[in-house]
C-alpha cells in the first residue's frame, strides 16, 4: 500500500513542481507514494477568491481566514492520518517523526501564508503541527516539501538502494560519515586507504568511527540525546582517528 501526501496550499504549484523531479517522481512512477494538493482558494465565493484579511487587534500583514482553511481540509473526505499544520509553534520535525509519518497511509500537510493562520482553523482541523526549526519563512511549502522529502525516502522502493536510507545522518542518532568518489587522488587529497582495502568489516568501523567523530565535533547535542557515548564507541573513536 502506497503512502497518500495531501497538501493543503495557496500554492499548489511549487509543491507539484518539485514532487515532479528528483526521487519524488521516481518514487510516484513506482506506485511508492501519492500526492495531492488543495487550494484553499477553491473554497471562496468573492470575485478576488480572498484568503486573508486583516489581524484583529492590529498589527502588520496579513493573516489567512479560517472558513477557506476549514472547508478545504473537511473537503478531504477519505483521509484517516493526522493534519499537520506548518509553523514555528510546531513540535521539531526530525528523523524520528519522518519515521512516524512514514509508517501511516496517509497525513495532510497544512501550509500557511502571510502573517499565519487563523488560530480558529488549527484548533478545529490540525491534530499536529511541525517546524523545521528556530527560523521564519514565507510560507509553509517550502517546509512540506522538507517532510514530504524526508518522508517518502524512508519508504520501502523509493531509493535505488533501500539500504541508503539506513546509513544516513540521524539514523542511528548520528551525523553520517564523509562519503567519497573516484578520482581516488583529488588536488593531492587522498581517498582514505581503507576504503579501498575491500575489507568491509575494517570500513564499517572506520565509518562509524567518523560518524562518531563527526556528530562529537558539530553536534554533541545528538550524543548527549543518545545517553552519552557506550564504553565500544569511546575505544573506536580512541583506535580510530578522525579523517581530516
Amino acid at each position: 500500500m502506497s503512502l497518500r501526501v495531501d497538501v493543503v496550499t495557496i500554492f499548489p504549484e511549487i509543491i507539484e513542481g518539485y514532487s515532479s523531479a528528483t526521487i519524488l517522481q521516481r518514487a510516484r512512477t513506482r506506485g511508492v507514494w501519492e500526492l495531492r494538493t488543495h487550494d484553499p482558494r477553491d473554497q471562496t465565493s468573492d470575485v478576488h477568491r480572498s484568503v486573508d484579511d486583516t489581524p484583529f487587534g492590529g498589527g502588520a500583514g496579513m493573516v489567512m481566514r479560517p472558513e477557506p482553511i476549514v472547508a478545504t481540509v473537511r473537503a478531504i473526505s477519505d483521509r484517516t492520518g493526522p493534519v499537520v499544520a506548518l509553523g514555528p509553534s510546531g513540535r521539531m520535525f526530525t528523523q524520528k517523526v519522518a519515521r512516524e509519518l512514514a509508517g501511516l497511509s496517509d497525513f495532510t500537510l497544512l501550509c500557511g501564508r502571510y502573517e499565519g493562520v487563523d488560530q480558529r482553523a488549527i484548533d478545529l482541523v490540525a491534530t499536529d503541527a511541525l517546524s523545521l526549526g528556530d527560523f521564519v519563512i514565507a510560507g509553509g511549502e517550502l517546509a512540506a516539501l522538507c517532510v514530504i522529502e524526508a518522508v517518502v525516502r524512508l519508504l520501502p522502493g523509493a531509493l535505488g538502494n533501500d539500504d541508503s536510507a539506513i546509513d544516513e545522518s540521524f539514523s542511528d542518532g548520528l551525523l553520517e560519515y564523509p562519503q567519497f568518489t573516484k578520482p581516488a587522488s583529488f588536488e593531492g587529497r587522498e581517498v582514505p586507504e581503507i576504503l579501498r582495502s575491500g575489507d568491509h568489516g575494517r570500513i564499517a568501523r572506520w565509518r562509524r568511527a567518523q560518524a562518531l567523530h563527526r556528530t562529537l565535533e558539530s553536534r554533541p547535542d545528538l550524543i548527549a540525546a543518545r545517553g552519552g557515548l557506550s564504553d565500544e564507541e569511546r575505544r573506536l573513536i580512541e583506535e580510530i582517528p578522525r579523517w581530516a
